[in-house]
């Protein structure tokens, strides 16, 4: 399997992780990669697979999430021709598929307690039985699987079986999220835009400008690496001039105009709400009986403490309110508090 995507960072969290992936991958054991979505759980597997002894032999994904539960196990461990309904022939399974090499299970937490079941006996036995068969199969195999769930509370919820988390976490490698390694943010951000830019045949790259690079220290990357390409992606192929990229939109869904839901109450967070509709609410000046009015007058107080309770700190202040910066700005902005924080 050949990829195009690169493993790239220089933040010490970040080359922490690789290290002790990098240990690992000799050793024929199992690991656990824990991180959450868009961190590069899968680049970091096919690390471990590329620099372990079985290098020149098969590594084998399986989305244990994209798969209905009635499946799963027949993807896994194959089936017999006849051995369910639509099952006109026989076929391998994934462990069969993964012989000699690395089967890399992602999601690995979305496993039935089944599938959890006839998984340990695979790890343990290095054996897999066929769905409709009556003999097992012997596979040499190695596990790597992947969550961005914390498996020992699902243990604790009786969700995941305490002995295959046992089994499969001989290393678990814990990869960090994009705002716990901000130094790697314009690294990134340069590399997915001079890609970009190439795709699109420039003649040169010019980069990003303060405020663009400001804006994206300052997010807080719910999706990580994966959002951060698709936002530098997305303004490198708006932008049409030769200077350096100075807009960043971060929310491809933000606009005035985009429809509400019809069955579930708007959010209560006004940063959500289209720029008009903010504006109305901040002026109107009616009296208490308007809603309104009231609401306005509620979220600047709740604001106002905010900030006083975390010394004027706009981050922190976001960080307590579970807003990102942005919504913050958007909402001082709205209620003239700017000021207050200048």
């Amino acid at each position: 399997m050949e990829r195009t995507t690169q493993v790239i960072g220089q933040s010490g969290v970040f080359l922490d992780a690789l290290e002790r992936a990098s240990r690992a991958a000799a050793l024929d054991r199992p690991v656990l990669v824990i991180g959450e979505r868009g961190t590069g759980k899968e680049l970091v597997a096919e690390r471990l697979h590329r620099l372990s002894p079985r290098w020149d032999q098969p590594l084998v994904i399986m989305n244990c999430a994209a798969l209905p539960e009635t499946l799963i196990e027949a993807e896994l461990f194959g089936h017999e021709a006849g051995a369910f309904t639509g099952a006109t022939k026989a076929r391998v399974g994934r462990f069969e598929e993964a012989h000699g090499g690395t089967l890399f299970l992602d999601e690995l937490g979305t496993l039935s307690m089944g599938a959890q079941e006839r998984l340990l006996r695979a790890v343990e036995y290095g054996e897999v039985t066929r769905i409709g068969a009556s003999r097992p199969v012997q596979v040499d195999v190695r596990i790597v699987a992947a969550t961005n769930e914390h498996l020992p509370d699902k243990v604790d919820r009786n969700e995941f079986r305490a002995d295959l988390l046992d089994r499969l976490s001989f290393e678990v490698v814990t990869l960090p999220p994009l705002r716990a390694r901000r130094g790697d943010i314009p690294v990134l951000a340069d590399h997915f835009g001079r890609r970009m830019a190439a795709e699109l045949g420039w003649e040169s790259w010019s980069g990003f400008g303060p405020a663009a690079l400001d804006a994206m220290l300052e997010y807080r990357w719910p999706g990580n690496v994966r959002e951060l390409r698709n936002v530098v992606e997305r303004a490198v192929y708006r932008w049409d001039l030769t200077d350096p990229i100075d807009v960043i939109e971060f929310d491809p869904f933000e606009s005035p105009y985009r429809p509400g839901s019809a069955n579930l109450p708007r959010p209560a967070t006004t940063a959500s709400m289209p720029d008009h509709e903010d504006e109305e609410v901040a002026a109107c000046e009616v009296g208490p009986s308007d809603f309104k009015s009231r609401v306005a007058r509620f979220e600047k107080e709740l604001l106002t403490r905010a900030l006083a309770e975390n010394r004027f700190n706009q981050r922190a202040t976001a960080d307590a309110l579970g807003l990102s910066y942005d919504q913050l700005r958007h909402a001082l902005r709205r209620h003239d508090l700017v000021g207050a924080v200048a």
